[in-house]
């Protein structure tokens, strides 16, 4: 039986590319060998697209909770 060489890495599959916003088109995210996360694109970038086209849940459930709750009188 012939064993494997434990020298040859895997290959990532080539598949299909995912439909993305207009503004990420061409953004690409790595992990290098030491698990550092790299990315083609500055994250200041990524945190404004984020901040203009997503609602944070913990904000609108606090809202939430806030309007809920009576008013308390000093």
């Amino acid at each position: 039986m012939a064993k494997k060489d434990p020298t040859k890495k895997k290959e990532p599959k080539e598949g299909p590319k995912p439909k993305v916003h207009q503004e990420l088109s061409g953004f690409e995210v790595k992990i290098n060998e030491f698990g550092e996360i790299r990315t083609n694109m500055n994250i200041e970038k990524i945190n404004e697209l984020l901040d203009r086209n997503v609602e944070d849940k913990k904000l609108i459930e606090k809202e939430e909770t806030e309007k809920k709750r009576p008013k308390s009188k000093k």
